[in-house]
């Protein structure tokens, strides 16, 4: 399987928080499985630190790609596919970051993994 994390899920698995299931630890921690991580969701976690909403042990210029080496997390980033691919979503979901995530995954026949109901609402795959 392919999997695109989504930005909370990459946050928790980072933390190792309770907030991730069962089911999505094990998708991960499955050694078979390909794991991306969007440049949308990098994009995203420097905004939300730099507006104070989002404690880091260090700067998201450090802490994302040392995240992503430690846990063997590709960078997937933004193609032209994907971002035009977001005029023709329908308005499910407002965050422009889980849009382009909805974007990404069916350009590249990826699966999302995350427990937003919202995405789950776009006809792409997901997992939790």
């Amino acid at each position: 399987m392919r999997l695109l994390l989504d930005t909370c899920t990459f946050l928790w698995i980072a933390e190792g928080s309770a907030s991730l299931s069962p089911a999505a630890a094990r998708v991960f921690a499955d050694p078979d499985n390909a794991v991306f991580l969007s440049t949308a969701s990098a994009w995203e976690v420097a905004v939300k630190y730099a507006l104070g909403r989002l404690p880091l042990p260090g700067p998201p210029g450090e802490v994302v790609p040392q995240f992503r080496e430690v846990y063997r997390v590709e960078s997937l980033p933004i193609d032209e596919r994907s971002a035009l691919l977001a005029s023709r979503l329908p308005r499910l979901h407002a965050d422009p970051f889980d849009r382009m995530l909805v974007c990404q995954a069916l350009v590249h026949g990826l699966t999302i993994l995350t427990p937003d109901p919202l995405i789950a609402a776009y006809p792409v795959r997901t997992t939790w």
